[in-house]
């Protein structure tokens, strides 16, 4: 039992570890790039206006959590996962394309988008307790991807950029908007229908 513990802990730090140290040589880049000619407000508020930055500050504040000898509340842990996991997805199938970043850049894409998904998402099946988690919370965890809807238009207002293209309303058009929104709003279903089967499977 000790040695399971002592495991998780040293996932959970290791978890944290990887997302801070990539969350930390974005916000270098980027206030180092073109970008910060706007100044550091607003290069700042620029890159809290991501998904991928959020979902990634989320892992890192709940693996610090865990690897102090805490528990997450079991649709909290989910929570984390699907929102990570939606992180990677989305940019795996969508994003990838449309840009091939080198260099130092590269590492902190592969951090946010990779690594850090992908050891949260080892972690959560393997080694955290599983078997408490409900469907109906579906409900209050899709306020989540609606938050930051809501969020990321008004950053993207407030800094005349949206965070991602297929939000970007006044370009594409309200059709196609509302288009990707229901997608993406899919994603976050099918990923929590699938989360909760993999809990009830790893819970008995």
């Amino acid at each position: 039992m000790a040695a399971r513990w002592n495991l998780l802990k040293g996932w959970a730090l290791l978890t944290a570890l990887v997302a801070a140290a990539a969350l930390l040589l974005q916000y270098a880049l980027l206030l180092t790039g073109p970008g910060a000619a706007a100044g550091v407000a607003m290069a700042t508020l620029r890159f809290f206006s991501y998904f991928t930055v959020l979902s990634n500050v989320a892992v890192c504040l709940g693996g610090v959590w865990i690897a102090r000898g805490r528990h997450l509340p079991a649709p909290l842990e989910a929570t984390l996962a699907l929102c990570i996991g939606v992180t990677g997805l989305v940019y795996g199938l969508v994003l990838q394309r449309l840009w091939h970043p080198t260099g130092l850049q590269w590492w902190a894409d592969t951090g946010l988008h990779y690594a850090s998904p992908v050891l949260y998402l080892l972690g959560w099946l393997w080694l955290l307790p599983h078997g408490a988690l409900r469907w109906r919370v579906l409900g209050p965890v899709l306020m989540v991807p609606v938050a930051y809807l809501g969020w990321a238009m008004l950053c993207g207002t407030l800094t005349g950029q949206v965070p991602y293209p297929f939000l970007d309303l006044q370009r594409i058009g309200a059709a196609a908007f509302s288009g990707n929104v229901l997608r993406v709003a899919g994603v976050f279903v099918l990923g929590w229908t699938a989360l909760w089967a993999l809990d009830r499977w790893r819970g008995r």
